[in-house]
């Protein structure tokens, strides 16, 4: 990777971030829910009852993004304003940070106001809980967990991706984490047949789950949080959590707020009890718009993390290749 190129990828991921912070997700056509509708049609065609067909269709739809990636980084081969272009538009459309902040900052709002109504309408727009018998309390500590993790699965992972593979890093993982959203559910329908897309969405969040709770120490206290909480309850409890990547985003938002997160969540294809993480007491409707503060500070650090780590791929990639010269 050349400086030019790198420099292209640097300069468009931080552009595709404001951009998201800017106008947030395109009202109408979003690429990623023509992709749901694309995805819908092929499970139609490959859905079967066992895990085979599932490995089909998540290597068909994310192989796929990642084919349109490669072929949009071909294209700025050599034209550095392309390839620039092309990264900012590719991440401006797979982050979600602006969209995550709008609706938790409005959740707090309406929790606040005492109009659980509104908020458990808005709650699916975070998450994919059952909110009709939830309460103030159930109605934050929901809120709170859906933004610590999707600030990890919609912001910390697409910007690492990017960093790391570019356009192809991009399309791919988002690719596979609306796949996870969609069919990998423990559900009687998709327990076998989603057991491939939830499996790699693991293994590509791996990382970026881990630099999210890394962040989110470093970031409690722009927000009035307790660095040494978060650090504390993400080593203490996230382990219990069953996501290997969920929990420790959770716990550290737990540890940076002071609050507990966990118990009983129920989800439309059934009941899970989630082990508790932090200590202190319930999170309330101050404590999702603190979540939020939290969420837009560890964006921008992860921002400024990834363009830093597109530039510097190429100078180790360059360092490389001269040792293997002389050598």
């Amino acid at each position: 990777m050349s400086d030019v190129v790198s420099v292209a990828r640097a300069v468009g991921l931080l552009l595709g971030v404001a951009a998201d912070g800017t106008f947030g997700d395109p009202r109408r056509g979003h690429p990623v829910a023509g992709f749901g509708k694309v995805a819908e049609r092929v499970e139609r065609v490959l859905y079967r009852d066992h895990k085979l067909p599932g490995v089909v269709h998540v290597a068909v739809l994310g192989g796929g993004a990642v084919a349109l990636g490669v072929l949009a980084e071909r294209a700025g081969r050599g034209r550095p304003v392309v390839q620039t272009v092309t990264t900012a538009a590719a991440t401006w459309l797979v982050l979600g940070g602006r969209s995550l902040a709008v609706q938790g900052a409005a959740i707090g709002r309406e929790l606040d106001a005492g109009e659980l109504p509104a908020a458990r309408e808005r709650l699916p727009h975070l998450c994919g809980r059952d909110p009709a018998e939830l309460d103030a309390d159930g109605l934050a500590r929901a809120a709170v967990e859906s933004v610590a993790e999707n600030t990890s699965d919609a912001v910390v992972a697409p910007l690492v991706w990017g960093a790391v593979a570019g356009v192809p890093g991009l399309l791919g993982y988002r690719a596979v984490n609306t796949l996870d959203a969609m069919v990998g559910y423990r559900s009687p329908r998709y327990r076998r047949f989603g057991w491939a897309s939830a499996r790699l969405d693991d293994v590509v969040n791996l990382l970026p789950a881990r630099l999210a709770a890394v962040l989110t120490v470093v970031g409690a206290p722009v927000v009035g949080g307790s660095w040494r909480g978060a650090w504390q309850t993400w080593h203490r409890d996230a382990a219990a959590h069953p996501s290997p990547n969920a929990g420790r985003v959770e716990a550290a938002f737990a540890g940076a707020l002071e609050v507990r997160l966990g118990g009983r969540t129920v989800y439309p294809h059934g009941v899970e009890e989630r082990p508790v993480m932090g200590e202190g007491r319930m999170p309330d409707s101050g404590h999702v718009t603190r979540a939020v503060e939290l969420s837009r500070v560890v964006g921008g650090l992860t921002a400024v993390l990834a363009a830093l780590i597109a530039v510097s791929r190429s100078r180790h990639q360059r360092m490389s290749y001269r040792s293997s010269r002389t050598g």
